[in-house]
């Protein structure tokens, strides 16, 4: 049987590159709420994408079955 992608992972996440080397990109947390009390610059840092840390993207690389 085919193991199937994780639905909520591949929203989130997404690979540079090619699958096997490629680097895990995803979000910024504490960019949703209580932005009122966020400097600009904070939330300007928060809409960019980033590279997760390494324990991270191996979880994520067993989600989407990579």
């Amino acid at each position: 049987m085919k193991q199937k992608t994780h639905s909520g992972a591949k929203k989130r996440f997404r690979i540079t590159g090619s699958k096997k080397k490629g680097k895990i990109v995803g979000r910024k947390a504490s960019a949703r709420h209580l932005l009122s009390n966020k400097s600009k610059r904070q939330k300007k840092m928060q809409g960019k994408a980033f590279d997760m840390q390494k324990g991270d993207s191996k979880t994520i690389k067993k989600l989407l079955n990579l």
